[in-house]
């Protein structure tokens, strides 16, 4: 890094890089929650995710960047507080906002220490936001001919990006120059205030015109040149609407201008050639990130600089400094008062590494107990005082909303962005993702704050009626609707969760949309409780929230009634979907730190969750069969079955039906008498298979034809007749379905059509499994553990005779 002893006014060839730390804070910290979660606490506890990503990023503009690309000059700019000028021309601006993360709170003070240890203005000025310094900042450096960086990826900032200003965001490494601001907001840089007048803005509370969207904003200021053009030939607009609408909200529009347009001639309090780039104390640098734990950047800059980290002690000024987390007793009281309101915006905030055998015990009688520092109880205090803060907060379905148009879709994947979390759930025509009809999807941002987006519902053609009826008004097209929220779902800064996400996520791939990172509450609960059957969402809900969600035989009928979901109303699917949506999100939070209460998180972030989308583009995939090996199979067994069936009526004297059990049971323990009969529950005779086979072992031919015909009978209906009834229409393959949590031995089941259990031990069934085929050059290797469970438990037990049993055996 380039040394500059004395303040140096930026000249032509200079590099400015002025950082927006204010909404970078906030990016880092939901970029810390994709990593590996136990770099984001402290061995003490405190939470320091968000300050490790900031000091990353400067670390890379500083050191790491190609040398004609490193500034010359660089700040990081803080707001100062929320009352500025704009709040005292209008008190609503930004008034809506959510409180910041409780684990973010702590960081803040962090965050400048950071930016003053790499030894860097850390800039922020009472009255002003940091937008408005850094537009006087490149006002200035422009006027000096030298070319700034804005490190930043708002939306509020394009209006500064000029032939001399670009915008970084450094987190996706893409630049945004004239071209990018001109594809967002379809007009160049100098004319985005005046867009942003018209559209307003629902984060920041920026009324603009109702009715007017990006399109037709960028499209008035094509036409009109500005925003006072605009309003003050309003009347001449053809579309009554537009023209009403501009008309009757003029002085909104002029507000919200005076509310988007920066300030750039701000009085600063440290002039731009105090910015000038210095090298370090290095020492001190590396001290303040040991102190931090930030052990991996401790190496980086110790090599980079030539120096020891060795040799040079953490800062203890900034570990005494620090805000120790509370205690269990303490954090469980302030997490249950704290409203769920501001809990939503918490994705990670807690440690998520270590499995069970990384668990601490549990002090026994007599000995001390954690000592001061130790937070290991505390995840199951977040728990408990989510769950009751979860109880407290009703859900209400008359708060959810019916998105019906882009614009207002885009504000609200707006607002995700801005939490860093969304729950999201589709709703489809059916449940086989490679045919299904995506009727709608719904978003949760909060609790009770969730929202569906109708797609493909229709009006008329329901209740058996051969037609589909018309698509009902107000909806919009599934490509814009998926425009607008490919961004969101595709956002690594943005943390997904849904409920049987593996579903979803084949719904978005299958329409170009791969769906990261992540999170799946069934998982979550199959990890946390494999022993149980009960992780669907409605008795995730009644379990952990005393509540009964709307059920989907209600909304779709039963019987002759049942509607496809297509079919029904909108308003009584929105209820449904939002629910579902809210309260999977609701139910994350709860899951999320239980898995670190109970040292699960490994196993669901190293084992259970990855496998989600590999098993989905495995079912994407499918797997080919032959048809006419199937054909000819099922002829085979139709002859086998009928030649069973004459035996059986020649050995009985007479007609009997063998795949009745009423008149099997009859003839065998009635008329025939054959002793060791068993009756079950009913009082009725046993005909199972078990029963069956003991009398045939005692030498009766009967039974045992009768055992020969259920086998065939049954490969023939299961497998030779079914399986060509799944194949796909458009792949030509077949695409089963693997269930993740649906086992208590942690193995994969398969749905439509159960492919897991194919028999093998037989002829037949080995014949079937010859229908299933691989591509040209390629083979199909079918593979099993012999006694899996057996051989772990002699490897991690270390039993030396049953190892031995096991290697003699079976190798």
């Amino acid at each position: 890094m380039p040394k500059a002893p004395a303040p140096a006014k930026p000249k032509k060839g200079d590099h400015v890089f002025l950082v927006d730390g204010s909404s970078y804070i906030f990016r880092a910290y939901w970029q810390s929650m994709n990593q590996d979660a136990k770099y984001n606490r402290r061995s003490d506890g405190l939470p320091t995710g968000a300050v490790r990503m900031f000091c990353i990023m400067l670390w890379r503009i500083l050191a790491e960047m190609k040398p004609e690309e490193r500034p010359t000059h660089l700040a990081v700019v803080f707001d100062k507080s929320e009352k500025t000028f704009r709040t005292e021309i209008y008190p609503d601006y930004k008034a809506h906002r959510p409180d910041p993360p409780d684990d973010l709170r702590p960081q803040f003070p962090l965050i400048r220490d950071a930016v003053r240890a790499f030894d860097l203005p850390c800039i922020e000025m009472a009255g002003y936001e940091a937008d408005d310094l850094i537009a006087t900042y490149v006002r200035e450096a422009c006027d000096a001919g030298a070319r700034v960086t804005i490190v930043a990826s708002d939306k509020d900032l394009m209006q500064l990006v000029s032939d001399c200003v670009i915008m970084y965001d450094t987190m996706k490494d893409r630049h945004i120059g004239i071209p990018e601001v001109i594809e967002k907001f379809g007009v160049p840089p100098n004319k985005v205030i005046d867009v942003q007048a018209l559209i307003g803005d629902s984060t920041d509370n920026v009324p603009g015109v109702p009715g007017i969207g990006p399109k037709t904003a960028a499209e008035l200021i094509k036409q009109y040149d500005d925003l006072e053009t605009v309003l003050l030939r309003a009347s001449e607009i053809k579309q009554e609407k537009r023209r009403q609408a501009l008309i009757d909200n003029a002085d909104k529009a002029r507000l919200s201008k005076q509310l988007v347009t920066l300030d750039d001639h701000v009085k600063l309090e440290v002039p731009l050639a105090d910015l000038a780039v210095h090298e370090p104390d290095y020492k001190r640098l590396v001290a303040f990130l040991k102190a931090m734990e930030f052990t991996t950047l401790v190496r980086r800059v110790a090599e980079a600089c030539g120096i020891d980290a060795s040799e040079i002690e953490a800062d203890e000024a900034v570990k005494a400094g620090a805000i120790p987390l509370r205690r269990d007793a303490d954090m469980a009281a302030v997490a249950a008062s704290e409203p769920v309101q501001a809990a939503v915006a918490e994705p990670a905030s807690l440690p998520l590494t270590g499995g069970r055998m990384n668990r601490k015990p549990v002090a026994k009688s007599g000995e001390a107990g954690p000592k001061p520092g130790d937070f290991s109880g505390v995840p199951q205090a977040v728990v408990e005082a989510r769950t009751q803060a979860a109880h407290k907060t009703g859900i209400d379905r008359s708060r959810y909303e019916i998105v019906r148009d882009a614009k207002r879709l885009k504000q609200w994947v707006a607002r995700a962005q801005d939490l860093g979390v969304v729950a999201i759930d589709t709703e489809t025509s059916t449940l086989d993702p490679m045919q299904a009809t995506l009727c709608g999807f719904s978003l949760a941002v909060a609790p009770n704050e969730a929202c569906y987006v109708p797609l493909a519902h229709r009006v008329g053609g329901e209740k058996g009626s051969l037609f589909a009826g018309d698509l009902a008004p107000e909806q919009m097209s599934e490509p814009d609707a998926l425009a607008a929220l490919k961004p969101l779902l595709e956002d690594r800064g943005v943390l997904k969760i849904g409920q049987n996400l593996k579903f979803d996520w084949q719904i978005f791939a299958l329409r170009g949309i791969e769906l990261g990172p992540y999170d799946d509450t069934m998982l979550m609960s199959y990890v946390l409780d494999a022993g149980r059957s009960d992780h669907g969402l409605d008795p995730l809900s009644r379990r952990y929230f005393d509540h009964t969600t709307l059920d989907y035989n209600e909304v779709t009928k039963v019987g002759k009634s049942r509607l496809p979901f297509e079919s029904v109303e909108i308003a009584k699917a929105a209820e449904y979907a939002a629910e579902d949506a809210d309260v999977t999100l609701r139910l994350w939070h709860v899951l999320k730190p239980r898995l670190v209460a109970e040292g699960m998180s490994t196993v669901y972030e190293t084992l259970e969750r990855p496998l989600l989308a590999v098993l989905a583009r495995m079912e994407r995939r499918g797997i080919s069969i032959d048809p006419q090996v199937l054909s000819r199979m099922s002829g085979d067994f139709a002859q086998r079955a009928g030649a069973l069936e004459a035996e059986i009526k020649e050995l009985a004297g007479g007609p009997l039906n063998p795949g009745s059990t009423k008149q099997v049971s009859d003839f065998l323990f009635g008329k025939m008498q054959l002793p060791g009969g068993k009756k079950t529950k009913t009082g009725a005779w046993s005909t199972s298979a078990s029963v069956l086979d003991e009398l045939a072992e005692a030498g009766h031919e009967l039974p045992q034809r009768i055992l020969d015909w259920r086998q065939i009978t049954k490969l023939k209906s299961t497998y030779t007749d079914a399986l060509p009834g799944f194949v796909n229409p458009t792949t030509h393959r077949v695409h089963t379905s693997y269930a993740l949590a649906s086992t208590t031995t942690g193995r994969l089941s398969s749905s439509e059509p159960n492919l897991q259990n194919i028999p093998i031990r037989t002829e037949e069934g080995r014949k079937i499994r010859r229908a299933f085929i691989a591509d040209p050059g390629t083979k199909l290797v079918s593979a099993d553990y012999s006694q899996i469970e057996l051989r772990l438990l002699a490897e991690i037990a270390d039993i030396p005779a049953l190892r031995k049993a096991f290697r003699d055996v079976f190798f």
